[in-house]
């Protein structure tokens, strides 16, 4: 899954990322509800984790603005206002879930599952396919050419974003705070490092190279001729 979490305390945003990362999920971290409301409405999410007490708009507000928008992404309110006129309201203002502080890692990992299976949006329920690529985000899996290929958590995590954006240039910047969140050192050449990885097991199954690079931007996953 495709998650954007909305927090501002550094020590939950670093709890939470790092744990949906570990679980192989690509995770966006925004700290306000302005940035929040920016990300949903350029990107695509399976899923929003939605802080109530944000610096600037609340989370209420954040999810009546989605919700106003059109936008169906689930999101799951975090707070530690457990009253149940609180939760009520959460509900009420579009959110489809509501996780209390402190809340057990499992739990959150478990309500995300739930929402999965709901099926609320076109990514949850179906598999991930670009030519003969084929990854099935429930299981974390991948098939090249019909033959499973295998990959460390990091390397999906890296393939599934460039599979997500199949086409269009990802930077490595954008590519290395996918795979590596917070993480990452801007100094490093992991980008670089796990693409040759990715490439190589990816060519192991099918002779066409996929993963291209762009000099000066970074890869594409492009059938074809180079870009």
């Amino acid at each position: 899954m495709r998650i954007l979490v909305v927090e501002d305390d550094p020590a939950i945003s670093r709890f939470v990322v790092s744990g949906l990362t570990e679980e192989r999920h690509l995770v966006d971290l925004v700290a306000d509800g302005a940035s929040a409301l920016a990300m949903v409405a350029a990107e695509e999410y399976d899923a929003v984790v939605l802080d109530l007490m944000l610096p600037d708009l609340d989370g209420f507000k954040v999810c009546s603005q989605m919700r106003a928008a059109g936008l169906d992404t689930p999101v799951i309110m975090v707070t530690a206002r457990d009253a149940v006129s609180d939760r009520i309201a959460g509900l009420d203002c579009g959110a489809d879930d509501y996780l209390v502080k402190p809340f057990a890692f499992e739990e959150l990992l478990a309500r995300l599952r739930a929402l999965d299976r709901r099926g609320r949006t076109r990514h949850l329920s179906g598999l991930l396919v670009y030519g003969p690529i084929t990854i099935d985000p429930r299981a974390h899996t991948v098939r090249v050419a019909g033959s499973p290929v295998s990959l460390t958590a990091t390397e999906y995590r890296l393939l599934e974003c460039l599979v997500r954006r199949a086409e269009a240039v990802v930077t490595r910047d954008q590519l290395a705070q996918h795979v590596w969140g917070g993480e990452y050192d801007p100094l490093s050449n992991n980008a670089d490092v796990y693409v040759g990885y990715v490439r190589r097991k990816l060519q192991a199954a099918t002779p066409e190279p996929l993963i291209q690079t762009v000099r000066g931007l970074g890869y594409m996953l492009r059938q074809g001729r180079p870009a």
